[in-house]
């Protein structure tokens, strides 16, 4: 029989086997005249067995007394097995010590008094010896049967909470990289999609008095839009390591500022940069979160300014930070309360986060707004501006 099968038996089945082989023994090998007691006696030990695991207790308190009586009427029945297994199941469902020392005494002065009434020859101490050690033997193996079953227990309990756990921390990671692609979306398809707005309209504004500019406009478009898909295309992770993209491409940083100046001159906003000390040691996903904040500080004005704006972009690296200094000399227009500031200084804020930063953004008592936050190179700190 299988464990499955076994499983699918209830319990009151299991504990009706032992009753119903002691009546069977007594009701086939008990004489005539002595069955009627030895049948009662023996249905009055066993029987209540059927009921150990709902009343542990009361079952053992009805044994007990059947034997007491079994002792008064002066007879001998292998029944008597029942005071064990009814000791076993004390033991094994009562996590309660002082229950189970009275339980155990008492089994034990039932075999005192056997031992006085049924030891032959006087022979007392080799019974009752044995009598005590069944007695011993079957408090310990309940003690045991209950404390394995609080271990197995205890055991499949803390399996559920850690599968629990990696479930929380993998739909947390899953979270995080939706947040992720999205930041990244945003601050691609914005400040590309910007740019390339501004092209457009100088290239359009210089079509017919500069044919040259308006050339070198649709071309810087062209790059423009290349760039953006490549981009797209990494954060998304569906560019390959050995893609020629992969290397004409390189994950934009602190190097890739000039180019991203340059390319926000070309789309009329005049930017300058400055990056005070190395940057060799940043990390590239720091240079990573530098340059994404830069850029969008960057589209931001593109986007919400006056021509004739200028911008000015101060990198400040160190041995444990790196800060972030984005600012312009443009007014901004005041929005209205209920419209949404999407996902430009929020999504700023989580990346500054991220190393510890704390990002303010505001316009500037001299006129103009700035953007300014430092990242912590390490993990222990919090964040400065």
């Amino acid at each position: 029989m299988t464990v499955r099968h076994r499983d699918r038996i209830p319990p009151l089945v299991w504990d009706s086997v032992l009753p119903a082989l002691l009546l069977l023994n007594v009701v086939t090998t008990y004489p005539a005249r002595d069955l009627p007691v030895a049948a009662a006696l023996t249905a009055a030990l066993a029987l209540p067995l059927m009921w150990r695991r709902r009343a542990p207790l009361a079952v053992f308190a009805a044994v007990v007394a059947a034997a007491f009586v079994q002792w008064l009427a002066d007879v001998q029945l292998p029944a008597d097995i029942a005071l064990l297994m009814a000791l076993y199941t004390v033991a094994a469902h009562t996590g309660r010590r002082g229950t189970l020392l009275a339980a155990a005494a008492v089994v034990e002065g039932g075999a005192v008094l056997a031992c006085l009434r049924w030891s032959s020859d006087g022979a007392f101490l080799t019974p009752f010896v044995a009598l005590s050690a069944t007695v011993v033997a079957a408090a310990v193996l309940g003690v045991n049967v209950r404390t394995g079953r609080a271990y197995l227990a205890a055991v499949q309990e803390r399996a559920e909470r850690l599968a629990l756990h990696q479930e929380q921390r993998a739909l947390l990671a899953v979270t995080e990289e939706r947040a992720r692609i999205t930041r990244e979306m945003h601050d691609i398809v914005t400040h590309n999609l910007s740019v390339m707005v501004a092209l457009t309209d100088a290239a359009v504004y210089a079509q017919h008095s500069s044919p040259d500019r308006a050339t070198a406009a649709m071309l810087q478009i062209s790059e423009t839009g290349r760039q953006a898909l490549t981009d797209m295309r990494r954060s998304l992770g569906v560019l390959r390591a050995d893609e020629p993209d992969a290397e004409r491409h390189p994950l934009p940083g602190i190097a890739q500022l000039d180019a991203l100046a340059d390319q926000m001159a070309a789309a009329g906003l005049p930017t300058g940069l400055e990056v005070r000390g190395g940057h060799a040691h940043v990390p590239a996903t720091a240079q990573l979160t530098v340059y994404r904040l830069v850029q969008e500080a960057l589209t931001n004005t593109l986007k919400h300014t006056p021509a004739g704006t200028r911008a000015t972009v101060l990198v400040e690296c160190s041995a444990g930070s790196v800060g972030v200094e984005v600012t312009d000399s443009g007014p901004r227009p005041a929005l209205p309360a209920a419209v949404p500031s999407g996902y430009g200084i929020p999504g700023m804020r989580e990346r500054a986060a991220a190393y510890g930063g704390t990002l303010r953004a505001g316009p500037l008592p001299s006129g103009g707004w700035g953007v300014r936050t430092r990242l912590l190179l390490d993990s222990s700190g919090t964040g400065a501006v």
